[in-house]
């Protein structure tokens, strides 16, 4: 018996929605073999689950509040895809991010908040498409590795924060490491009152349509699919691959600086090591789940919070640990990795 692979036409567009829900269902499959081996009841850890994420008005809030910088760092790795820049420092970016919000917030300006939190968010954006573009233009110039350099960007800046806090910013009252307050006019509204809930799940929805009309509505949107599918080809047609890999790399790094605004002027309101949560990570994996589709990046976004808000609520009623939520990502990723070629071939049996 002989087993290849095939090419044949992409699927239509139901079976381009059942590649990520098959991905989804193999995840809760194993998943639910791991929470077996902890001696736990899977269909109860899971009800768990969605109840502490769900069930109630509060959860389900919390879970929204967890979406945006996830649908930030989904959108950042989806552009970047899309051009064949792999970008894997959504993470760093996202700290980058943090920074420029965290030094733009406290510094003493007697702004109102209408200019104010376009400032913070302008000085995430670019904080974080520096630090995404540094690795794009390594790749243009030098050849240099996408994946290498935007992974080990994340420990450099991360550390630098890190260096930072345990030093000029270090509380000299207190001695917590962590930035100065930003001020409240720069800090982001409210959405639903004793709530977290705040404008920025406005602004990713937003960020998501805005993606979505560069892709399919704009020259460079065009450009940026082309270098994708063949940068040879593009090269020949006359499109400037370099450029459009270096702009991806900024706008993407851009993106996931967003999400570190959000962090700091919604949730913490300064700036301490630890405050990512894996978002950058997560990111990849929820760009995966959509499918590199802005719209679809939102239902990923949705999907992951859920998991990472109901693993905390299931931790403490199970015992099982809360990295289940770590688990149910990676195994997620490997499995749209495994069914992504069905997208473009089929299986052939020959005897």
């Amino acid at each position: 018996m002989k087993i290849s692979l095939q090419k044949r036409n992409p699927l239509p567009w139901w079976g381009k929605i059942l590649l990520p829900l098959g991905a989804i269902v193999v995840s809760i499959l194993f998943s639910s073999l791991i929470i077996v081996l902890t001696g736990a009841n899977p269909a109860k850890a899971w009800y768990y689950i969605f109840w502490g994420s769900i069930g109630t008005q509060f959860a389900l809030l919390e879970t929204i509040v967890k979406m945006a910088p996830l649908v930030f760092t989904g959108l950042a790795c989806a552009l970047a895809f899309r051009a064949q820049f792999w970008n894997i420092g959504a993470e760093g970016q996202l700290y980058a991010g943090c920074f420029g919000a965290a030094l733009l917030g406290a510094l003493p300006l007697d702004l109102p908040a209408f200019l104010y939190i376009p400032l913070v968010l302008a000085g995430g954006f670019v904080a974080g498409g520096i630090w995404g573009v540094i690795p794009g233009i390594l790749k243009v110039k030098y050849n240099a590795n996408d994946i290498v350099t935007t992974l080990l960007s994340n420990y450099i800046i991360i550390y630098l924060l890190e260096a930072l806090l345990e030093g000029a910013w270090r509380d000299p009252q207190s001695g917590w490491p962590h930035s100065p307050l930003i001020n409240d006019s720069a800090r982001f509204p409210i959405l639903i009152p004793r709530s977290r809930l705040h404008l920025g799940i406005v602004l990713a929805l937003l960020a998501a349509v805005v993606v979505y009309l560069l892709m399919q509505k704009t020259i460079l949107g065009y450009q940026i699919k082309v270098v994708g599918e063949n940068p040879r080809a593009a090269f020949f047609g006359g499109i400037p691959t370099g450029k459009i890999v270096v702009i991806t790399a900024l706008l993407s790094g851009g993106l996931a600086g967003l999400a570190g605004v959000g962090e700091v002027c919604a949730i913490q309101y300064y700036l301490v090591g630890g405050m990512a949560a894996s978002y950058g990570y997560f990111g990849i994996a929820v760009a995966m789940l959509g499918g590199l589709n802005p719209f679809g990046v939102i239902l990923g976004a949705f999907y992951f919070a859920i998991i990472m808000t109901g693993a905390q609520v299931m931790s403490r009623m199970t015992g099982v640990p809360v990295y289940l939520a770590d688990i149910i990502q990676g195994v997620t990723l490997l499995a749209l990795l495994f069914m992504m070629p069905f997208d473009h071939y089929r299986i052939k049996i020959r005897f």
